[in-house]
């Protein structure tokens, strides 16, 4: 079977480090080439520590096709191209698609999210996640609304969920649920917010069902890993976290967390945070996601690995083999309707996939938030729609 009803994995067996596997600075020097610490500048423009392929690209002269082929995929694809162009020139594009969306008629909003949001009503959310099932994949219910301003907004929100998990119940559906904090009311005081999640998750274990917490930006992070914390001392283990390969802090917090053994998801993260606190640089993402994820692996714990970087799929496809893992020891995770060519694939290699189902009235405010709040995601999807028309156009996240 693919899952439990509830989609709450199995506690994986700790595991033992496969002989001869890469250790966690092996991964670091696999995407040394794109680390800022290890051959980049601050500001992102490459700083090559191969002088001579430096000189080869300006005198126009390519390297050998065997040299290619030996490098990281990355960085091959990299070859010959201007460093620093092509990343300036989406960040402007980006913050152009940005500006108009004001401008953009609600029905366009409408008919551009669809792809990516499963309607305003469960119903929809539903039907979407029997269409996943019947394709093998599992799914994340989350419900849309998470700026609150009062206890009663939060009460709604409480309720939508417990009517999420009757109806998962009731139709036999292969789906947990993700929860944001400041939808519970975080925001509201930390009191507010336990209650609120203490019931969906109480709720959720009635059913053999699992909550997993959502991470947002880096001013909850600290509220909500106390959060899980208490929730796990009071006896609750139907309940995960998610953590962020952007923020420089999370290996930090997988070490203090490591004894809870904690079932995460593991993301880039989309909020775009202050340098000091989080990595900017796609490559230095990258590096910290591949060690990120060896930790949690070899720390024992259920890893959702969130990713549609088609490079970062194939590390996690790498160390979980690495570790002898069973597909019911981990899992890979994706956006409703991003790419579902690589989704597919995961599907056919007999990976577990789940895919993120948000749905709610409040679609149109948490689309335009999303895209002002990462202008990136506006340009990620805009590539990844014209990807449907334009053979090869791919983009990772």
């Amino acid at each position: 079977p693919r899952g439990r009803p509830g989609g709450s994995p199995p506690r994986p067996p700790r595991v033992r480090r496969a002989a001869g596997r890469v250790g966690a600075g092996g991964a670091a020097r696999a995407v040394r080439d794109v680390d800022p610490e290890h051959g980049c500048r601050a500001d992102g423009l490459r700083t090559d520590p191969d002088p001579g392929r430096r000189q080869r690209r300006r005198t126009g002269d390519r390297p050998s096709r065997r040299h290619a082929r030996a490098l990281p995929r990355g960085r091959r694809a990299r070859l010959g191209r201007a460093p620093g162009f092509h990343a300036r020139a989406i960040v402007i594009l980006d913050r152009a698609i940005v500006r108009l969306l004001p401008a953009v008629p609600r029905p366009v909003v409408q008919k551009l999210s669809e792809r990516y949001i499963a309607g305003a009503e469960l119903k929809d959310a539903r039907e979407t996640v029997r269409r996943l099932n019947a394709q093998e994949k599992m799914a994340t219910i989350d419900v849309l609304g998470e700026e609150i301003t009062n206890e009663d907004e939060a009460a709604a929100i409480v309720r939508a969920y417990l009517d999420v998990f009757a109806d998962i119940e009731r139709c036999k559906l292969d789906s947990n649920v993700s929860v944001k904090l400041t939808g519970l009311g975080l925001t509201l005081g930390h009191d507010i917010c336990r209650a609120n999640l203490e019931t969906v998750v109480v709720d959720a274990a009635s059913r053999g069902n699992f909550v997993r917490i959502d991470m947002e930006d880096s001013s909850t992070t600290d509220d909500t890993l106390q959060l899980y914390r208490e929730l796990r001392a009071a006896g609750h283990d139907n309940v995960g976290v998610v953590l962020q390969a952007t923020l420089r802090r999370t290996l930090s917090d997988i070490r203090d967390l490591a004894d809870l053994r904690p079932s995460v998801r593991l993301c880039k993260g989309i909020y775009v945070e202050p340098p000091e606190i989080a990595y900017r640089d796609f490559g230095a993402v990258r590096a910290n996601y591949v060690r990120s994820l060896e930790a949690l692996l070899d720390a024992g714990c259920y890893v959702g690995i969130a990713t549609h970087d088609e490079w970062l799929v194939g590390e996690g496809k790498r160390l979980v083999k690495e570790r002898g893992l069973e597909p019911a020891q981990y899992e890979f995770q994706m956006l409703l309707g991003v790419r579902d060519d690589l989704g597919g694939r995961l599907v056919r290699e007999r990976h577990r996939l789940r895919i993120y189902v948000p749905f709610g009235r409040q679609w149109y405010e948490y689309s335009i938030r999303r895209l002002q709040e990462n202008p990136r995601i506006a340009g990620y999807i805009a590539a990844d729609t014209i990807g449907r028309f334009v053979p090869g156009r791919r983009n990772g996240a």
